[in-house]
C-alpha cells in the first residue's frame, strides 16, 4: 500500500488513462489504483464553496483528490454561521436555508474528537474550542488543514500541521 501523505483513506482501481489525474500508484499496464488523502477541513471552506465565494474555485481545485473530514460539529458550526451571517444582514432566510443544503452535500466524514485535548489546545493558544476541534482532529488524524483562518493557519504551523494554501 502507498502512502502518499500520513493515512489512506481509500482506494479504487481505475483505467490507465485515468491515472494521471490523481495521484497514483500503478499496479500494472493496464490499471492503477488511486489514493485518496485525508484533509481536516474547517467550516469556512464549507461555507465558503456552499456561498459561491471567490475563493471556491481555488478550493475546489486545492481539495481534489482529498478526502474531506472534519469534527463531527461540523453541522452544528455551520448552522451557526448561518444565523450569524443572517444576524448581521450578510444573508437572507432562504440564503441561509439554501446554503446549507449545499454544505450538507459536500462528502466529509464526520469523526469524534477528544474534548479535552482540545479544550488544552484552546487554553494555549487562546484560540475558541470550536478552532481547537478542527486542529485536534489534523494532529489525531496526522493529516493536513486547510482553511480560511489567518489565526487558525498559526497556531496550525506551530503545532506542525500541514496547512495546504
Amino acid at each position: 500500500m502507498l502512502f502518499l501523505h500520513t493515512m489512506v483513506a481509500d482506494t479504487r482501481a481505475v483505467s490507465a488513462s485515468q491515472c494521471n489525474k490523481w495521484r497514483v500508484f500503478a499496479e500494472a499496464a493496464e490499471s492503477c489504483t488511486i489514493v485518496y488523502m485525508n484533509l481536516v477541513s474547517d467550516t469556512n471552506i464549507f461555507l465558503a464553496v456552499a456561498l459561491n465565494e471567490p475563493e471556491k474555485n481555488s478550493i475546489i481545485q486545492l481539495t481534489s483528490g482529498y478526502n474531506a473530514i472534519a469534527p463531527e460539529i461540523l453541522p452544528y458550526e455551520i448552522g451557526n454561521a448561518l444565523t450569524g451571517m443572517l444576524k448581521r444582514k450578510q444573508i437572507t432566510q432562504t440564503e441561509a436555508i439554501s446554503t446549507l443544503e449545499v454544505a450538507t452535500q459536500i462528502p466529509v466524514r464526520l469523526i469524534p474528537v477528544d474534548i479535552s485535548k482540545a479544550l488544552k489546545l484552546a487554553l494555549k493558544f487562546n484560540i475558541y474550542a470550536y478552532d481547537a476541534y478542527f486542529l485536534q482532529c489534523a494532529i489525531a488524524l496526522l493529516c493536513p488543514l486547510v482553511t480560511l483562518d489567518k489565526r487558525m493557519k498559526q497556531v496550525a504551523s506551530e503545532l506542525n500541521i500541514q496547512v495546504l494554501e
